[in-house]
Parts: structure tokens; sequence; C-alpha cells
């Protein structure tokens, strides 16, 4: 039965492949793989189950995705002179990438040529570069084939996709999680580092590409998880030094701030207060308020009511007329006036 391999090819590329040989491949042993036209070169990174396991995670990252499709198969073990011509390749890639910027320059095209990549049988050549907008690069590569002689791919990839392809270290001291181990790079939003409470300037939480962090992403899951174990932030608890409010959280050490009410504060861990607060298997309760005192009810000899205050309770009010002034009665006048009928006076008959 063929076995699955996967193999890695220059800037963190890999691909999945079938080997039919009886003899089982090391881990990093170098190999030549059939491709869409011609034969590559790369190393073995997983083989067997671990391979299978990777070629099975889906577009969230998890293992119930569908399994991708091998795009070949393995040829052979490459050989020490395969190794040798590899190396070869890779040492040219340098030059390769200055002059494909010169005739960038010369095309005058608004793009970053970030990688240029050999085939190993030299009968193609990649190039990566980065661009913001849409780039009509036809003459650009009617150009390089009359230089190289050869078939050319332009490639154009994202700013977290050459970061992945360049590799670097991080702000954390370790290699880019998107080169070493991070298996799809996945959209990061701003509001994934408010809810970790980080500060929101960019330079602090931004990674070698200019975006975003990565680990802000697959680190947001712990750190929802871990504060449902705190109280939140602000509420008042009832503790053995009084009404106290958390005013911090160190979920990492598991430790508490409360501010009393005098303005002092004191730092506690997680099981001490949930020992002051509550029962030993419970979480924190929040102080309840205490109840109002009721109000006194009036007494019976309070209550005693006049008749002359009972009948003003029960006759409504009077109107009172609002006086109006000389403008006003002018007004009256000339509407009394125009509602008496033609004809003459009314009293008269006239």
């Amino acid at each position: 039965m063929p076995e699955l391999i996967e193999v890695r090819f220059k800037g963190n590329r890999r691909a999945f492949f079938t080997w039919e040989n009886e003899a089982s491949l090391a881990m990093g042993a170098p190999v030549v793989v059939a491709v869409e036209r011609g034969e590559d070169f790369g190393h073995v990174s997983a083989v067997g189950d671990i391979a299978a396991r990777k070629c099975g995670v889906g577009c969230d990252g998890c293992p119930a995705g569908e399994p991708t499709e091998p795009t070949g198969r393995v040829l052979r073990a490459a050989s020490t002179e395969d190794a040798h011509l590899g190396d070869q390749l890779r040492k040219a890639e340098a030059d390769v990438r200055r002059k494909v910027m010169e005739r960038v320059k010369a095309h005058e095209l608004g793009m970053k040529v970030s990688d240029a990549e050999w085939q190993w049988d030299r009968k193609k050549l990649t190039v990566y570069f980065t661009a913001e907008k849409r780039v009509d690069f036809r003459a650009l590569v009617r150009d390089l084939a009359s230089l190289f002689r050869t078939r050319i791919e332009l490639r154009q990839i994202g700013a977290r996709d050459e970061s992945k392809r360049l590799d670097g270290v991080g702000r954390c001291g370790r290699q880019y999680c998107c080169s070493s181990w991070l298996p799809e790079l996945r959209p990061v939003s701003l509001s994934l580092a408010k809810d970790q409470r980080l500060s929101l300037n960019p330079s602090q939480i931004s990674g070698g590409c200019g975006r975003l962090l990565c680990c802000l992403r697959y680190e947001h899951e712990f750190y929802v998880a871990s504060r449902k174990r705190f109280p939140k932030l602000g509420r008042v608890l009832r503790t053995s030094q009084g009404s106290e409010m958390v005013d911090a959280l160190d979920i990492f050490r598991d430790r508490v701030m409360l501010k009393a009410e005098d303005g002092s504060v004191r730092t506690v861990t997680l099981p001490e207060l949930k020992s002051e607060v509550a029962s030993p298997d419970g979480p924190p309760v929040a102080a309840k308020p205490e109840p109002k005192p009721p109000e006194p009810r009036a007494q019976e000899s309070d209550a005693k009511v006049t008749t002359q205050e009972a009948v003003e309770a029960v006759t409504p009010r009077k109107r009172r007329r609002r006086r109006r002034g000389k403008r006003g009665r002018q007004r009256g006048r000339q509407r009394d006036t125009d509602d008496r009928p033609e004809g003459g006076d009314e009293k008269s008959g006239k």
C-alpha cells in the first residue's frame, strides 16, 4: 500500500506525495519528487499517520476537514549529486532575484519582488511578489522568459505569506509561528486584543509582517477559558476584610487584586479568595446589598382627619381664571362683534 509523505521545499512550502517503495523514508531525508511539469527536490517532514493527520487539516485548523489529495509521487531518495545540485540552485536564486528586480524597475511596475525559486530540473522559475494593486505583468513575463530561457510563473502573495516564506524571529525571541508550526494563516481582528486586555498600540501587537500577531488568534481561547475562573473586574465581593472590589486579575499566577472602600489594595490568590467569599466548592459570590429598613407606619392617633380637610380633599379645585391684559380684552370684544348676526342689534331686533 502506498505510504503518504509530506515534503517541504524552500520557503516553508509543503506538498503531499505517495511513496510506493517498501523501504521507509527517514525524517529530513532528501528526496526527488514528480511534479506537474518535471521533477523537484525537497526534504521529508512527515511520514505515515502523522502525514495523514496533517493532510486532513481543514480550513479552520481542525482534523474534521477533507484530506488533501497527493499532488504526485516520490521518485527516489536523493543522492549526493542531487543534493549538491539543489544547493547550487539555492545559491543562484539571490542573483536571479536581483535581475528580476532590475526588470521590474525597467518596466515601472508597482510590485515588490520577495523571492525567486528554481525548480530542481530548471524547467520552471517561480517569482513571488507583493503589490497593493493589481499589476499587469504580461510584458515582464515575456522579458524574463527570454532572459532565463525557461517557463516563468509570477505569483502574488500577501504580507503574512511573505513573512512565512522568508522566515524570521518574532518579538518573543522565537521563530515565526507561521514559519515553524502554524498550519494555516487565519484572519486576526483587533477585538481579540481587546478581549485579552492588551495595549492597542500597533507597534506592540504587530508582527514582522506589519499585521496583527498570529498568537492573538490561537491564544484567545486560553484567555477566555482562564477568565471564567475569576470574578469579573469591578465586582464587589464580601470578604473577611469587608466589601472589596475586584481591581485587577493575573490569570498566569492565579492572583486577584482587591480594593477596599478606604482605598487600600491587597493581592490574594484565587484559592484564598474562594475560601473567603464562598464555600470550598462554590464560585465567588458578590456581596448582597443590605435591605432597607421599613418605613414607619402612621399611628391611629396621627390619622385623625377633620371634616373640613375631608371636604377639601373631595371637592375639586376651582380653576383660576387668567387675567387678560388690555390687548386680550380687545381681542375678546372683537370676537363678540364678529359672532353677532347681520341686520342690526339682537336686543332691538332691528
